[in-house]
């Protein structure tokens, strides 16, 4: 593992995206960026961590990110009035190939580089009170060596011959973040103009993986939703497989 830290002057990011978020904190360790955000944060904020011990992926899956080899932060902000509150994560997905145009989306968010996936991303709503809420989490491989990447079809920028700096880096994703949820909370029809633009699952043939069964086909669209279109059906939820093109 390439041991380093993350990001260096938090000072000099809070500062640089004051204009967007109010609230910029790094802590060295954390179990989840996502869910410490949702119990002591305010919309407006954002938490980075060196290391997560409990993170959290989609489907209730567990991610632990070691120190120094993933840029793992969380930012909250409040929620729409609108229900689709899952396109905050295709927002947030468009912000990562805003700041990285060599990468491309696997429906719904997963952002890969020549077809591995080197980022991920959690959105979680607290739609309770007065006040409800929806806290985005992105991880970023950025640091790796190819044998201790955590799964097969994994990537790391660095491995993809893109070297960062972390807190210029970090910067850059704050403000398309902020960018991009803004598109979303305002309803603006060009966030999925430009997700359709930038997902590569468009025209595939796929199998989408479903605890109720799974589906084969040819992904026709992504609706405004954010659901994905197989075979005239919609679906909001599932594991994407590209497959080969049948011949």
């Amino acid at each position: 593992m390439l041991v380093t830290m993350t990001v260096k002057d938090i000072q000099r990011i809070a500062t640089d995206v004051a204009d967007s978020w109010v609230d910029v904190n790094w802590v060295e360790s954390v179990g989840s960026t996502n869910t410490e955000l949702l119990a002591t944060g305010e919309p407006g904020s954002v938490l980075i961590a060196d290391e997560q011990t409990a993170g959290k992926g989609r489907m209730g899956r567990e991610w632990v990110s070691p120190k120094g080899s993933i840029l793992a932060l969380s930012v909250l902000v409040s929620a729409p009035s609108s229900e689709n509150l899952g396109l905050a994560s295709l927002a947030a997905g468009l912000a990562i190939t805003d700041v990285i145009p060599e990468a491309e989306l696997k429906w719904p968010n997963d952002a890969l580089i020549g077809g591995k996936k080197f980022a991920g991303i959690l959105s979680e709503a607290d739609l309770a009170g007065e006040n409800p809420r929806v806290v985005v989490g992105i991880g970023i491989n950025a640091a790796w060596r190819a044998e201790d990447l955590p799964v097969e079809g994994a990537t790391s920028l660095n491995l993809e011959g893109i070297e960062i700096d972390w807190d210029e880096f970090t910067v850059d994703l704050l403000r398309a973040l902020a960018i991009r949820l803004d598109q979303w909370r305002a309803g603006d029809p060009e966030l999925l103009e430009n997700y359709r633009a930038i997902c590569s699952t468009i025209g595939r043939n796929v199998r989408l993986v479903r605890p109720d069964g799974d589906v084969e086909g040819t992904v026709e669209g992504v609706n405004d939703a954010g659901e994905i279109l197989i075979n005239g059906a919609a679906y909001s939820a599932g594991d994407v497989t590209h497959l080969r093109p049948v011949n």
